[in-house]
């Protein structure tokens, strides 16, 4: 036994000895650079970013189990640690239960109980694809904020070391027992993982799945008692990350939430499948993040002002984000899948002159809104509009070609801070450049997802996001130092600084870009997104140029979003960097879909969903986490539904307009040319055969 975990460890040592060479030499380099004293102080954040690493590491296993045996990457890893962390604290701190008790029943009871929930929640959703899967684990993760607020409030909670100050010196370095614990569980836990997955009947069973789940079924493998033993150690793992990584800290929902997002680095550095390699991502990665945040860089005055030391102080914090950003990139290109196409179904696009119709109705409308519309209500309703403006990019990009992005608010900011920056923050040629200059930040997006589909593309859109925080929205030169202030519109003399003027301008500003999106998907370009969506290799096999049509809809989704930037600002007159955070990428996604993300009225239904959450807990604080908990539920019933709330909607509208015939027969009758055709507008199915006969 010892034997054999002395080999492995070796096999695993041979494998990332090149990689602890470079980050040793790279510590040391930095150590030289920095204006660390001493030996002792690199030696001191050396070994808590060994600690913090193994709770990264933690947190990264349970996420590369659950998505190695179910096909599920769980967005709501952290969300589900973050509960369980609150629920330790209210047992241990609140109610003075003793900490070995408290940690036995959340550890014992609760996480297995959510376990199970998560296994049957997602059972049915294991062959889905990745934007349903994503989004009902960010339902997940909603729910879980929603009933953390609403069950323990808002106020940030101090949960204290769970072995009190006490602390061990190692060469003059102060490490406490929190840290010294962290390493010797995630040591416990590595080798207890590597027995249970190679000497035990449940490992091979759970390895198999992995390899090929059909053919370990026809061999006696349970898949659903695999997976279930799967989240079960997943949820363990997210539990205990979030007590560790909370420990010592205040505790607050969205924090502690997102907190596993460094932990998705050192999953993907483990190619989501490898547990020694994500561990040493893990390691490697929190390592890296202390160096960066500990030294301020460098000794002396750069004269260079792109190398200032605050410079290097945000490269240090967005180094998590560069970790997932550069680790993806280092990932093997998507092969384009082949075989069957299956076209989704969405509502028909209409023709140009409805579109305007529909436009001008919708403009009347929103006019009649704002004056019956109570005053204190101005802004959320100028909300509404804005978010749905934004969410028309999610339509463009996810709805018509199926490309999932996570970083829409950083076209978002940029098309704010561009916005103020020109022209006095109150002209047309400023809302325009709020556009045109997110088009070469849309296009750096793109550029991975020339590569890159699927989950991967959606961590990198995200990665990409997390790095933007602080290197762009973060930076002094941005949001960092000063807000931007943002002025409203003002056209040949006339001024949209009222509230309600401003809504207008905001309604006539969706309905353009809602008029040119569905002129898009009517067209052909909408037909080759359409078709990209369904079967990238089907678009390949047929002609179509799949790098340029991915880059010209990332350029077209950053142009939106950048103008709904522009009227952003204004909604806001100052806009900062925490108006436009990270964790709002996920959010947005959510209500998108929710709302409806392959069409015009889904975005307006997302947006009016979005502006209700300030609302109501400006309002109704008694309510605060309710709103969260509902959009989470009605995610979850929506399901395999693309259309979300608006394709619900059109289908009631459709019966409507044209009721079944009563003649089953009648409705199935030969055509002109003799063939026999199923009534109504279905999926389309195309068979590698017959796409050769589809020209391009």
């Amino acid at each position: 036994m010892l034997n054999d975990v002395l080999s492995n460890v070796k096999r695993v040592y041979k494998r990332v000895r090149p990689l602890v060479l470079t980050v040793l030499g790279l510590g040391f380099v930095l150590l030289s650079l920095s204006k660390a004293d001493s030996t002792t102080t690199f030696l001191q954040f050396t070994m808590i970013g060994i600690a913090i690493g193994a709770v990264y590491a933690l947190a990264a296993t349970g996420v590369v189990l659950t998505y190695t045996t179910t096909g599920i990457f769980n967005f709501a890893h952290g969300a589900v640690g973050m509960i369980a962390t609150m629920t330790f604290w209210k047992l241990s701190v609140s109610l003075g239960w003793p900490t070995p008790l408290a940690a036995l029943v959340v550890l014992g009871v609760m996480a297995p109980a959510m376990a199970l929930l998560l296994e049957v929640l997602f059972r049915r959703f294991r062959d889905a694809d990745v934007s349903t899967t994503i989004v009902l684990t960010i339902a997940v993760t909603v729910l879980c904020i929603g009933l953390a607020q609403k069950l323990f409030g808002a106020d940030v909670k101090n949960l204290p070391f769970l072995f009190g100050d006490r602390y061990v010196e190692i060469f003059d370095a102060r490490i406490s027992y929190d840290n010294v614990f962290q390493v010797l569980l995630a040591v416990v836990v590595a080798i207890g993982l590597r027995v249970l997955l190679f000497r035990s009947r449940a490992g091979t069973a759970m390895r198999a799945v992995v390899d090929n789940p059909n053919l370990a079924a026809l061999n006696g493998a349970s898949p659903v008692a695999t997976a279930r033993l799967s989240w079960l150690l997943g949820t363990e793992l997210a539990v205990v990350a979030g007590i560790l990584f909370g420990a010592g800290k205040p505790l607050e929902a969205v924090t502690l939430t997102f907190f596993v997002v460094n932990a998705y680095g050192a999953a993907v550095f483990g190619k989501l499948k490898s547990l020694p390699l994500t561990f040493a991502g893990g390691i490697v990665l929190s390592l890296v993040e202390q160096w960066g945040k500990t030294f301020t860089f460098p000794k002396t005055a750069w004269p260079i002002e792109f190398l200032s030391a605050n410079r290097w102080i945000h490269i240090g914090n967005a180094l998590p984000g560069l970790f997932l950003f550069f680790a993806l990139l280092a990932l093997p290109q998507a092969r384009l899948t082949v075989g069957r196409v299956v076209g989704r179904r969405s509502p028909r696009a209409p023709s140009l002159i409805p579109s305007l119709v529909g436009a001008g109705a919708f403009l009347a409308a929103m006019a009649l809104v704002i004056e019956v519309l109570p005053t204190q209500y101005s802004v959320d309703a100028i909300r509404a509009m804005v978010i749905a403006t934004l969410m028309l990019s999610l339509v463009v990009l996810t709805g018509f070609s199926g490309q999932v992005s996570l970083a829409q608010y950083v076209f978002f900011a940029i098309g704010a801070w561009m916005m103020g920056r020109t022209f006095n923050g109150d002209s047309v040629v400023g809302m325009v450049l709020a556009g045109v200059v997110a088009v070469p930040v849309g296009a750096i997006v793109a550029l991975p997802a020339l590569r890159l589909q699927g989950l991967y593309l959606a961590l990198v859109t995200f990665g990409f996001a997390a790095l933007a925080q602080d290197l762009i929205i973060g930076d002094e030169s941005l949001f960092g130092a000063t807000a931007a202030e943002v002025g409203r519109l003002q056209v040949a003399g006339f001024s949209f600084e009222s509230d309600q003027r401003f809504f207008l301008l905001c309604s006539v500003v969706f309905a353009l870009f809602a008029v040119l999106v569905v002129a898009v998907k009517r067209g052909s370009l909408g037909r080759r997104l359409g078709a990209l969506r369904d079967s990238p290799a089907a678009c390949a096999t047929l002609g179509l140029d799949i790098r340029r049509l991915k880059l010209l809809v990332f350029c077209m989704s950053a142009f939106i979003a950048g103008v709904a930037g522009s009227l952003f600002g204004g909604l806001q007159s100052v806009v900062s960097a925490e108006s436009v955070t990270k964790e709002q990428n996920i959010i947005l996604f959510l209500f998108a879909v929710v709302g409806g993300v392959t069409t015009a009225t889904g975005a307006l239904l997302g947006g009016i969903l979005f502006s209700l959450f300030p609302l109501i807990e400006s309002k109704w604080p008694e309510y605060a986490g309710v709103p969260f908990v509902v959009v989470a539920v009605v995610a979850v019933g929506l399901g395999r539904q693309p259309n979300g709330l608006a394709g619900i909607l059109f289908d009631r509208f459709e019966r409507v307009r044209r009721p079944r015939r009563a003649d089953a027969g009648a409705a199935a009758a030969p055509s002109g040319d003799g063939v026999v055709r199923e009534p109504g507008p279905g999926p389309a199915t195309i068979t590698k055969e017959a796409a050769s006969a589809v020209p391009a």
